[in-house]
């Protein structure tokens, strides 16, 4: 395998608030978030990960959650140099945090800027009061407009707004015009994904009355529509950017990168070349146990190493989220294996004309792109 770009994701575990939708390790922050203590062992936590990436260089850090921007500015900081110290930056790297636009953290922008942070992504999820009240949100929506004001007064000259569609009892004509304001704001990238129920969260065991299969469609033909007459172009299934601008470390995820991962529940892929395997692991999710175990050095819970066949679908389940589509020679880069592996599933989808391959590149048709799911379901082996 040839070289393989490395990124680091963060996972800070705290909310004011958990939002019914979310499915992710997320927990009521306490009175007194741990901060200095949780920074310390993400810092053991990542110390102990060196072995597995010895000598590589990060191309990307992200730091989610949960809401990362709950931490004061000096705690970023002082993360940040950790991180520095143990593993060397590629001149270049993204650095982004996830933010509220709630005023709380608003006013701590430009202290995560000059901690190194270098690219924010703001959940504001909608513009509507009614839908960000149905959806639990902390924030207003005036403070959803500021949001992208304050990020620029800051020093943020890239930054992404976070938006959904298909939200309950959402009228299409509601869904646009969410959509609209998040352009009028002129981020440099938009996140614009469907609503989905997904379990262990309180929408899943208290469905509300969502948008019906043809309005959601309708949504998001309209939208993406909308979105065409802007300066945006759509490069994933639900990232939009201006020239330049691609999140680069979410488009290593999808070309099947390799990501260290620290924090309570993060999950991580780490590829070998010297046993020829990939690995996936996971860490403890709940913060007091994640601690513990991280400043004993054992913070991963679980990991796996993956099989041909797991390599093959895990890659068609990234790469075939991209637009422009990808060659077989980053399948065979990434996988260690050879495209024809692939041959089984692609001739179906060629076949059914849901992908194109003129031999130097694989891309879902637009008929493809409207079935993705199935698409993927073609390289899933028995």
């Amino acid at each position: 395998m040839t070289h393989i770009p490395l990124s680091l994701y963060i996972h800070i575990p705290w909310c004011i608030r958990k939002c019914p939708y979310c499915d992710f390790n997320s927990h009521n922050a306490p009175a007194n978030v741990p901060e200095q203590a949780y920074v310390q062992a993400l810092l053991a936590d990542l110390a102990s990960e060196l072995p597995h990436i010895w000598g590589r260089r990060l191309e990307s850090i992200f730091i989610g959650g949960g809401t990362p921007s709950l931490l004061a500015a000096e705690s970023i900081d002082a993360l940040l140099n950790g991180v520095r110290a143990l593993l060397p930056f590629r001149p270049n790297i993204e650095v982004t945090l996830e933010a509220n636009p709630g005023t709380f953290e608003q006013e701590k922008f430009r202290g995560f800027r000059e901690a190194g942070v270098n690219r924010l992504s703001v959940g504001i999820q909608s513009f509507n009061p009614q839908h960000l009240q149905a959806l639990g949100r902390v924030h207003d929506r005036g403070e959803a407009l500021r949001a992208a004001d304050i990020a620029r007064a800051a020093g943020f000259d890239n930054f992404n707004l976070d938006l959904m569609f298909g939200l309950p009892q959402q009228t299409l004509e509601e869904a646009l015009q969410d959509l609209q304001q998040a352009v009028a704001l002129a981020p440099t990238h938009l996140s614009w994904y469907q609503l989905t129920l997904e379990p262990n969260t309180l929408f899943h065991k208290q469905p509300p009355q969502l948008p019906d299969d043809d309005l959601i469609a309708e949504m998001q033909f309209a939208g993406q529509q909308l979105i065409k007459l802007s300066c945006y172009t759509q490069y994933e299934v639900s990232a939009y950017a201006r020239p330049g601008f691609k999140c680069r470390h979410n488009r290593n995820y999808w070309e099947f990168g390799d990501y260290a991962a620290i924090g309570a529940g993060a999950h991580g892929k780490i590829t070998n070349p010297a046993e020829a395997n990939v690995i996936r692991y996971h860490k403890y999710r709940q913060p007091a146990e994640y601690m513990q175990q991280a400043m004993q050095g054992r913070a991963r819970a679980g990991e796996q190493t993956l099989t041909a066949a797991d390599l093959g679908f895990e890659f068609m389940l990234n790469a075939l989220r991209l637009r422009e589509g990808f060659s077989p020679s980053l399948f065979t880069e990434r996988t260690g294996l050879s495209p024809s592996h692939l041959e089984a599933g692609l001739d179906q989808a060629v076949q059914r004309g849901l992908l194109d391959f003129n031999g130097d590149l694989i891309r879902p048709t637009e008929i493809g792109w409207q079935f993705l799911n199935e698409v993927i379901q073609l390289f899933l082996e028995d």
